[in-house]
């Protein structure tokens, strides 16, 4: 289960609202003239001194405005423009599965096929998980990438490949949910789909996106980080800020399908532009990827394959996000409105949804009325109370893109995205030092293939893991804390009240057991 860090409530049905608009014509309104507010938008990266970010954006398939802002390489003096490359994180998961709907318009797959039938290396969890609920991020599965950060190498620090995945799904014994049932954005999915799509069509999943889908819409500068060693021409270095200083960021992984598309914000138009004028595909298949998945109970959600069907103050909006190491990305299309924006920045600070949505509404400011937003909703208070998932134990502090009522002692919330959880009071923890010490010792898991020591160190629990992190745990609820990089950790007894394991729950790790291996072991205080 997911500990959610959430703060107001947007009401579902606003998310449905449609505006009629007049059609822009070209480039009516003079784009031009509207230029020095996309510059006011970018306004902070417009220095020698500093990454950037490109953006484009497109009035009825026709772009209206390109430009770059800062440097695409600081050690170079390299400035950003229009043709520079960079990655575009999770905006790439929508290629991965027009890859998938076209194997499936072919008949060489079903988009309702068992996973295993493509993946056997993937566990038999007892419940049809297909490829379908991978698209729709309700498939259960962990996140690989979060179970290596629980293990002390987040994604960044080693450099991954497809083989690592499917190594690392085969040693995770359950998933998040029973799949169909709930939502949770889950990257392994989506690495999953593009070894299907290289097994299915017999060659490398780069090279048959690269045939099917890049190749016939002229998108020229665009392909995959499945060798990030490799030279590429144009390539938008990442950045990280720290303490007010740039340090490189760069992604070093060959995993890609998830993320690693490397393209320009021209690009990425192209591929916007499908939708409305099919050259990929037809216009069955574009409306099929554009549809919201469901649960096993019929309700709907937000999530079609690999795209986002929300709302923009009001407006109907397609679209997604991404980030990958300093890499940030946005896509996003307003159908009824024929505009498209694309950005992509190389510096972590940088906020390419907003930029985008911003960008949007230069254009679309006298066009349309911007819905007001919906009405804060607190979630009750009450000093010392906590709420915990009754299945899961995570704690809910508050609750933003959600809805929620009151059930007795109980709160059911449902999220942004039709999940359903159920939380109850539970009383805010102060544990002694001989309860700290009870939980003392050594837990390993073989799912995330790492250990963790649980001491008391100066009046507080902390984990440590190899080789030399040490992670301050804070109370919760009685055996429960939370912690920097790990989440949730909830520590579990047998009937007889012994101290037997611990559990580790994110937002994409839920539930992740460590065996208690050793008895405790007294430390300082």
């Amino acid at each position: 289960m997911r500990i959610r860090m959430l703060v107001g409530i947007v009401c579902a049905a606003s998310m449905s609202t449609l505006l009629a608009a007049r059609p822009f014509q070209g480039r009516d309104r003079g784009a031009e003239s509207l230029a020095p507010q996309v510059d006011k938008i970018f306004a902070k990266w417009n220095s020698p001194s500093t990454p950037g970010c490109a953006v484009e954006a497109a009035v009825d398939g026709k772009p209206v405005i390109a430009k770059g802002y800062g440097m695409a390489d600081l050690e170079h003096d390299v400035k950003i423009t229009p043709e520079s490359i960079f990655e575009a994180g999770s905006v790439s998961k929508q290629f991965t599965a027009a890859a998938i709907l076209l194997l499936a318009r072919e008949g060489k797959l079903s988009i309702d096929d068992p996973v295993r039938q493509y993946v056997p290396e993937l566990p038999d969890y007892g419940s049809p998980l297909t490829i379908r609920h991978m698209l729709n991020h309700t498939s259960g599965l962990r996140d690989w990438g979060s179970i290596e950060a629980i293990a002390g190498w987040p994604r960044t620090s080693r450099a991954y490949t497809h083989a690592h995945v499917l190594e690392i799904v085969s040693h995770q014994k359950a998933v998040n949910f029973t799949p169909g049932t709930k939502w949770s954005y889950s990257n392994t999915g989506f690495n999953l789909a593009a070894i299907i799509v290289s097994r299915v069509s017999g060659m490398p999943f780069a090279e048959f996106t690269r045939q099917r889908l890049f190749g016939p819409l002229g998108m020229t500068h665009t392909s995959w980080r499945d060798d990030f060693t490799r030279i590429l021409k144009n390539r938008a270095m990442a950045y990280s800020d720290r303490s007010g200083e740039f340090h490189t960021d760069m992604p070093f992984e060959n995993v890609h399908g998830n993320g690693g598309l490397l393209t320009t914000v021209g690009d990425l138009l192209k591929w916007n532009e499908n939708f409305t004028s099919p050259k990929v595909g037809d216009a069955a298949f574009v409306a099929l990827q554009q549809q919201p998945g469901t649960f096993n109970d019929g309700r709907a959600h937000g999530y079609a394959f690999g795209l986002m069907i929300n709302s923009d103050k009001g407006v109907r909006v397609v679209e997604h996000s991404g980030s990958t190491a300093g890499y940030s990305a946005h896509l996003v299309r307003y159908p009824d409105q024929r505009l498209s924006v694309a950005v992509l920045c190389n510096a972590t600070s940088a906020r390419a949804t907003q930029y985008a949505h911003d960008v949007a509404w230069v254009f679309l400011n006298g066009r349309v009325s911007p819905a007001s937003d919906a009405a804060v909703r607190e979630l009750p208070h009450e000093d010392g109370v906590l709420y915990r998932n009754i299945n899961a134990g995570v704690v809910l502090t508050n609750a933003r893109g959600a809805k929620w009522t009151q059930e007795g002692d109980r709160i059911r919330v449902t999220d942004e995205y039709g999940s359903v959880e159920i939380y109850e009071r539970a009383k805010k923890a102060a544990p002694s030092p001989a309860q700290l010490q009870e939980l003392a010792g050594t837990y390993v898991s073989d799912e995330a293939e790492t250990t963790l020591v649980a001491a008391v160190d100066g009046g507080s629990l902390v984990l440590k893991r190899r080789p030399d992190t040490v992670i301050t745990l804070t109370p919760q609820y009685a055996d429960a804390f939370t912690g920097p990089q790990l989440g949730l950790v909830i520590f579990r007894r047998d009937g007889s009240g012994k101290v037997t394991s611990l559990t580790v729950s994110q937002d994409r790790v839920w539930d992740l057991r460590f065996a208690r291996q050793s008895s405790p072991t007294r430390t300082s205080q």
